[in-house]
């Protein structure tokens, strides 16, 4: 583990329930991530997703993309990262392609695709045991608090 949580929520204003990701795990320059979620069984969301066939919702697998694609940033962009910036999702284009279950480990795995002061994209590939289970390009904005 290169980050575990503490260190996650000194960049992103998420916590629990909203917080998706537990570890980053790997770190390749400026260019790529592998963040880690935990798959819990006993969510708040399995309670309703599904009862007696519980499944990740794919808005929260889409979020913890999202989230790691945040981390890659204030990786690339540390002086404008330590300024606790608000990031503003724009555009996500995603696949799902097979479920994620309670006591599964999702993998997180963030690319760089461009990053400027005040925007970025990146490509953002999820997995279980080694099979792709979701995949999504996310495009943000940032801005500095006023």
């Amino acid at each position: 583990m290169i980050w575990d949580q503490e260190k996650i929520k000194a960049v992103l204003p998420h916590r629990y329930p909203f917080l998706f990701l537990d570890e980053v795990i790997e770190i390749e320059g400026t260019q790529r991530i592998v963040a880690v979620k935990y798959i819990g069984e006993d969510e708040d969301y399995f309670k309703g997703h599904f009862p007696g066939n519980p499944i990740m919702p794919g808005v929260l697998i889409t979020e913890a993309m999202a989230q790691s694609s945040i981390i890659l940033y204030s990786v690339a962009k540390p002086d404008i990262a330590a300024r606790h910036p608000d990031y503003y999702l724009g555009k996500i284009k995603s696949e799902f392609f097979s479920p994620v279950y309670p006591g599964d480990k999702l993998f997180i795995e963030t690319t760089k695709v461009k990053f400027s002061d005040y925007a970025g994209i990146a490509d953002a590939v999820t997995m279980v045991n080694n099979k792709i289970v979701a995949k999504a390009n996310i495009v943000f904005s940032v801005k500095d608090n006023e």
